[in-house]
C-alpha cells in the first residue's frame, strides 16, 4: 500500500493510519523476515527524528550490529528477545527499550505471532 498523506496545502501536520504507509522490506545483512514502515521521516520535514514500525515474522530478527546513534523501542504487540553479543533477555507487548550509542542490539521473534515493534532514533548530523 502506498501512503496516503492527508495534509493539504497549509497543514503543519501528517496524519496517516499506518497501513497506509509502505512496508518496505530492508537489505541489511543479516535480516530475516522483517518489514518497516517509516512512519515519520525526513520526507514528512521531520528534522531530529524518524519513526519506524517494525513489523517481525515468527523466526525473523533484524540484525546484530551496533551503531553510534540511540534507539528508543516500544513493543507494541507480540513477544520475543533481545541479544547482545554476550546476553539474550526476554521481551513482551508493552516493554520499553533504550539501546545507547554503539551497543550490539538484535530483537528476535520467538513468538507465534508478528512482532511489531515502534522505533525512534535521531538522524545523524550531516557534518
Amino acid at each position: 500500500m502506498l501512503e496516503i498523506n492527508s495534509r493539504k496545502k497549509g497543514d503543519l501536520m501528517k496524519h496517516v493510519h499506518y497501513t497506509n504507509v509502505e512496508l518496505e522490506e530492508p537489505s541489511e545483512e543479516g535480516i530475516k523476515d522483517v518489514r518497516v514502515r517509516w512512519l515519520i521521516s525526513d520526507k514528512d520535514g521531520a528534522k531530529n527524528f524518524a519513526m519506524r514500525l517494525f513489523e517481525i515474522q515468527p523466526g525473523g530478527y533484524t540484525p546484530l550490529h551496533q551503531h553510534d546513534w540511540e534507539h528508543e523501542v516500544f513493543i507494541l504487540e507480540g513477544n520475543g528477545v533481545t541479544r547482545d553479543k554476550v546476553n539474550e533477555k526476554p521481551f513482551k507487548q508493552g516493554d520499553v527499550f533504550f539501546v545507547p550509542p554503539n551497543e550490539w542490539h538484535q530483537f528476535v521473534n520467538t513468538g507465534k505471532n508478528p512482532l511489531k515493534l515502534l522505533c525512534l532514533i535521531p538522524y545523524k548530523d550531516k557534518d
